[in-house]
């Protein structure tokens, strides 16, 4: 699937981390694991899921910089992204965060910045590439394995309070 002339992906630059936090507190409520802890179990730690998610973006812009990907609009609105690692040792490219906004959702974005970051694992000799999702997202379950993704194992993830 080609990327319609409307949109572009390009690396990522520190002025769009403030915009890929936005994208990611508007998106990540339905399949984030610290949403589903304060659900189970009231609010815990410093703000909310959503402090503690768009702080994760912040680590992964500043860890990779450039392994962050995002689409844009003709007029340069970022409406998109996708983060990557990269392992030397185990020749193993992650694809930790994934995002498009809701409203430039269905129009093949997020399958354009997965295989944007394929491409880039495959340049910089990684030999297999991991991406994660929970059960509750079906986008996910979807998108994932019409790329070639395979489901190799299952997690479990569980918590309780400790107070």
């Amino acid at each position: 699937m080609s990327l319609s002339s409307h949109y572009t992906i390009r690396t990522y630059r520190p002025e769009d981390l403030p915009r890929l936090q936005e994208i990611t507190a508007d998106t990540f409520g339905a399949v984030s694991i610290d949403n589903n802890m304060e659900q189970r179990f009231g609010a815990f730690g410093v703000g909310d899921w959503k402090t503690r998610k768009v702080a994760a973006i912040a680590e992964d812009c500043r860890l990779q910089p450039d392994g962050v990907f995002v689409v844009e609009t003709q007029e340069g609105i970022v409406v998109g992204y996708v983060t990557t690692r990269l392992s030397t040792v185990s020749r193993i490219g992650w694809i930790p965060n994934l995002a498009v906004d809701k409203e430039h959702q269905g129009q093949g974005l997020g399958r354009a910045l997965l295989e944007h970051a394929l491409s880039f694992f495959r340049a910089q000799g990684m030999e297999v590439a991991k991406i994660e999702t929970l059960e509750q997202n079906p986008v996910g379950q979807n998108l994932y394995p019409s790329l070639g993704f395979e489901e190799v194992a299952r997690q479990v993830h569980y918590a309780m309070r400790l107070k």
